[in-house]
């Protein structure tokens, strides 16, 4: 008997947990709409006053709102998106690190190396290097989508 109430309490535990993430959170139709206005505009950084706007809040709230939900700022997703536009855009083609850096909304190929190290653990062109010769090449970056 013990060990139900035991199993009853963890369960009630884990709902609690669970609601507690969702208080405050995001409306799904917010996140959604604030992760595609991300995507949308990878080559440029968007403000977080813009994405606020957007989802009709505060900034302060949306920020805060947004964290709960992902895990992550609005301006860590941002860049973490556009490490990951950066990525494959380093697996599938030859194009220097300035043009990827440009591409990316990075404001120079200094920036985007810093921020690279910084996320992966390996500069960029060492990882297209590695990924290019099939050596496996852990991710530090999970985007819960």
């Amino acid at each position: 008997m013990a060990s139900l109430s035991h199993a009853y309490c963890l369960t009630k535990a884990e709902k609690l947990d669970e609601k507690k993430r969702v208080i405050g959170g995001l409306a799904p139709w917010k996140e959604a709409l604030a992760k595609q206005m991300i995507a949308d505009h990878a080559g440029r950084w968007i403000s977080v006053v813009e994405l606020a706007t957007a989802c009709a809040m505060s900034r302060s709230h949306f920020s805060r709102a947004f964290k709960s939900n992902t895990g992550y700022s609005p301006k860590e997703w941002n860049q973490l998106q556009r490490i990951s536009q950066a990525k494959e855009m380093l697996r599938q083609s030859d194009l220097s690190l300035i043009h990827i850096s440009a591409e990316c909304g990075f404001c120079d190929q200094s920036h985007f190396c810093r921020t690279f190290l910084k996320l992966e653990g390996i500069n960029p062109k060492a990882w297209r290097r590695a990924v290019r010769q099939d050596k496996s090449v852990p991710s530090t970056i999970e985007l819960r989508r």
